[in-house]
């Protein structure tokens, strides 16, 4: 497993997650995720599934749009 996952929703970035201790913490990369900034998670695939979660309660209107991604940041 990797240290620093970048998550992205519809091919557009909500943040990265860093492995620290106890899980990966969530940097926001957009505004409108701020609220997830800080937050600990126990794996990457977790913090996508809240960065949707919240984006979906955000943006009702929202449609999911191709794959969703997460890539390893070398």
């Amino acid at each position: 497993m990797f240290d620093t996952y970048v998550i992205e929703i519809d091919s557009d970035a909500a943040g990265l997650v860093v492995r620290d201790r106890g899980g990966f913490r969530f940097f926001s990369a957009d505004a409108s995720f701020a609220s997830l900034d800080g937050r600990l998670f126990r794996d990457p695939r977790a913090a996508e599934q809240a960065a949707i979660r919240h984006r979906d309660t955000s943006d009702r209107n929202a449609p999911l749009i191709g794959p969703r991604k997460w890539h390893r940041l070398r």
